[in-house]
């Protein structure tokens, strides 16, 4: 019994690390490749890998009036989100990017609230809170600053960006009552490669010495395992746990992106930012905590 419970929170701690080093693969090949044609490339990479599950893509679950939830639950994530947030981070720093995205466990948490009638208590308003207050330091304590050209637009365009993807996690939990895991993942990885289908006029004109096999292998992890693996894990995840203690996990993303960049890009990781890290993954315990 222990083991199934423990199960959905593996399952969804496994998918934000994933997503957590997206950020130090993307950087490296968004110095070839532009980010369309790089989100392209990413599911299209995820596509080939859910043809062998393309049978159960239209399960016999489906009812009467189904893809009035099904169609905005795809626009939302990845189209969306995708397309608000690589937008966003060219007008505004990646600090308070950061620091917006972290509020999106408190939306999810009040939205839960509001559609799905999930309960809210005090340890987790806590967490939530805690955990918040963690990525927030993080992303103030940052060692190097950027460029923000037009910050207003671009911390709207993140916040659109949270608002997609809250929206998304509250109709996958709708969902997953009927709907198999990888049958909604499936659906997701379709409808952002036809989104991002203009991103391959870049891919094909692209200069051919870029492909080389670093490359390629970085783009097979990103579609593989970070586009299409951890899609699945997290929709099997938030099917059976709230989706306002599965939502504070989100918060470990910039926590793996900030120390996988110090191991691997050699990005400054300051002692103030390691507290912010302890104190994040605090709040992600206490939340978790039975």
């Amino acid at each position: 019994m222990k083991i199934k419970s423990i199960l959905p929170v593996l399952s969804i701690l496994v998918a934000v690390l994933l997503w957590g080093s997206s950020f130090s693969a993307m950087r490296i090949v968004l110095q070839d490749l532009n980010p369309f044609a790089v989100m392209f490339c990413r599911l299209f990479t995820a596509f080939i890998f859910i043809i062998p599950i393309s049978i159960k893509m239209f399960p016999k679950s489906y009812q009467k009036g189904d893809w009035k939830i099904l169609l905005p639950m795809v626009l939302f994530q990845p189209c969306l989100y995708f397309l608000f947030e690589s937008n966003a981070l060219t007008f505004t720093t990646s600090s308070q990017a950061g620091i917006i995205s972290a509020c999106l466990p408190l939306m999810v948490a009040v939205a839960a609230w509001f559609f799905l009638a999930e309960t809210i208590n005090i340890k987790i308003i806590f967490g939530l809170l805690l955990s918040v207050l963690g990525v927030v330091l993080l992303t103030i304590f940052q060692s190097e600053q950027t460029n923000a050209p037009h910050p207003i637009l671009g911390n709207l365009l993140e916040v659109g960006a949270m608002a997609s993807a809250c929206a998304n996690i509250i109709l996958i939990k709708k969902l997953s009552t009927r709907y198999d895991t990888w049958s909604l993942t499936g659906m997701q990885v379709v409808a952002g490669t036809l989104f991002f289908l203009p991103g391959i006029r870049t891919v094909i004109s692209a200069d051919p010495s870029i492909w080389t096999l670093k490359l390629f292998l970085l783009l097979l992890y990103l579609g593989a395992f970070v586009s299409f693996f951890s899609f699945g894990l997290y929709n099997w995840g938030i099917s059976k746990i709230p989706a306002s203690r599965a939502s504070i996990f989100i918060n470990l993303i910039p926590v793996t992106a900030v120390m996988l960049g110090w191991l691997i890009l050699g990005e400054i990781l300051n002692p103030k930012q390691i507290l912010a890290t302890i104190i994040v993954i605090s709040g992600v315990l206490l939340s978790n905590k039975k």
